[in-house]
């Protein structure tokens, strides 16, 4: 199986108008919410996280940081973010695009290690208002000392979060109320089944529905004990993300009868049968009686699945693929049963605690589809589709604007404020070399 990385740019239609200039008065309101002093709290997503690492622009880039430029015209007073240094990211560094050659010899363009020195990932020595920690799951945000190696138990500190965090035994809803917000966003619980997502159900546990409604429970209650009003976004589907939808379960091409009669004789007592064209990988089970089976489907495989492996090692013909780089039917079900429990108790706390609540669950779905603004196509597609990063989890500029725009149409239509929308054209989406 060949995958090959095209990268398509989509431009944004312009109107030219020919009438006369005229200036539209526009009346900033922000209804019943005050946004002078506004504090985000959540993950990588909220962090500006791209291309697989955390670097200045995609910082400067995160959502967060888009409402915060809107809500200047409303009084806020500051938004400080725990920026990076340069733009290469931390190790192994971010990717961009490029092209390199595949073990058949075959030169494309796709995701590569962008030349240059990543940093460290370093105190910043300041107070931030964007508190979103890259790798944080719900009830990271309500541990003491979760920036701390010596304060959490096995080895857990978050190294991103000891960059920002006020004291060794700071945790982050903690130092999120010491800034005395006066209005929050927060969108955490991707993490709590992303990790079990990306290491094909092996590497990771999924928190339970049940603990997780304890934990947000927690996060909202003092939260909204400060008074301050705010936004919260519930949980999309991850395995609908690129990172999960790139390399089809039925990949493998068989272009010469030779190579179907040579795989129905050796798995034809299995009830495996293979044709030309298009066919399901053989996939790793453990819960096989001979630990290997034919891919249906519905199933997953990972983008980090290595595509050498595929084209000239045999996996997923001679050699099934292991575990780490498959989700199954049952591991979708498990993902997609603690992810309904995650938004139904969300919405249930919405009700409870009176705040915005933004389905990107929905939305995430309507972007399957295909969605437009500005003139620019969206969709999950990786690395065409605009609105995801070459890391096939995290967002472009340009998509993390998308994102901008539905926590602001959420929040006007809760708060009855006018915050207007980020145009995403000023942002980027994948660049090519």
């Amino acid at each position: 199986m060949k995958l090959k990385y095209i990268l398509f740019i989509a431009l944004a239609g312009f109107f030219l108008y020919s009438c006369e200039p005229e200036i539209d008065s526009f009346e900033y309101t922000s209804g019943s919410a005050d946004f002078s002093t506004y504090v985000a709290l959540g993950n990588s997503l909220t962090a500006g996280y791209a291309d697989g690492s955390l670097y200045r622009e995609s910082q400067l880039n995160s959502y967060p940081s888009m409402i915060a430029k809107q809500l200047k015209n409303f009084g806020l007073n500051a938004f400080e973010q725990p920026l990076m240094e340069g733009e290469y990211g931390i190790l192994p560094g971010k990717r961009v695009l490029g092209f390199s050659m595949d073990c058949l010899g075959t030169t494309s363009l796709g995701p590569v290690l962008a030349e240059g020195t990543p940093e460290p990932i370093l105190p910043i020595g300041k107070v931030v208002h964007n508190l979103g920690v890259p790798g944080a799951k719900s009830f990271h945000l309500l541990a003491e000392g979760y920036g701390n190696p010596a304060g959490v138990p096995l080895g857990l500190a978050n190294p991103y979060y000891a960059r920002f965090a006020t004291s060794a035994n700071a945790s982050v809803i903690g130092d999120a109320l010491a800034l005395q917000p006066t209005f929050y966003s927060l969108w955490i619980g991707n993490n709590d089944v992303l990790g079990y997502a990306t290491s094909g159900g092996v590497g990771d546990t999924i928190t339970s529905p049940m603990m997780y409604g304890f934990f947000m429970d927690n996060l909202l209650a003092a939260l909204a004990s400060t008074g301050a009003k705010g936004v919260v976004a519930n949980i999309p589907d991850v395995t609908s993300i690129p990172f999960f939808t790139t390399v089809p379960a039925n990949g493998l091409v068989l272009t010469q009868q030779a190579q179907v009669d040579g795989l129905n004789a050796a798995y034809g007592p299995l009830g495996i049968t293979f044709n030309l064209g298009q066919n399901y990988f053989i996939i790793a089970d453990a819960n096989s009686p001979v630990g290997l089976r034919q891919a249906v489907a519905g199933e997953l495989v990972l983008l980090t699945c290595p595509q050498d492996s595929l084209k000239c090692a045999g996996w997923g013909s001679q050699v099934p693929i292991p575990d780490q780089y498959v989700l199954t039917a049952t591991e979708i079900n498990n993902l997609s049963t603690a992810i309904a429990g995650y938004n139904q108790t969300l919405e249930a706390l919405a009700a409870t605690y009176d705040f915005a609540l933004v389905d990107m669950n929905s939305y995430m779905k309507d972007l399957q589809e295909g969605l437009t603004f500005d003139g620019v196509s969206f969709s999950t597609s990786f690395i065409t589709g605009n609105a995801f990063s070459l890391d096939g989890v995290h967002l472009t500029p340009m998509g993390y604007a998308v994102i901008a725009n539905k926590f602001i149409e959420t929040i006007n239509k809760k708060y009855g404020s006018s915050i207007p929308y980020v145009s995403v054209t000023d942002y980027r989406a994948n660049v090519l070399p």
